[in-house]
């Protein structure tokens, strides 16, 4: 279980991360329809952080109801 003080930071970091990385989609989107190649770090944000805002997320969810349920 995540303790209550980290639940909401944790859920502030999910949320800037998949945001960050719906951006850097759209950057290497962009970036390939002008015919470039998008830099390594623009690539690597796009591939990793989308699962990882995923699994933090995915994580909150499944402990909000487990919690709920210990109730």
């Amino acid at each position: 279980m995540i303790p209550h003080g980290y639940r909401r930071p944790l859920l502030i970091v999910a949320a800037v991360v998949a945001v960050l990385s719906l951006a850097a989609v759209g950057t290497v989107m962009a970036i390939a329809f002008a015919n470039g190649v998008a830099p390594v770090w623009i690539t690597f944000t796009a591939l990793y952080g989308l699962p990882l805002a995923f699994i933090l997320m995915a994580a909150l969810v499944v402990d909000s109801v487990w919690a709920r349920r210990r109730q």
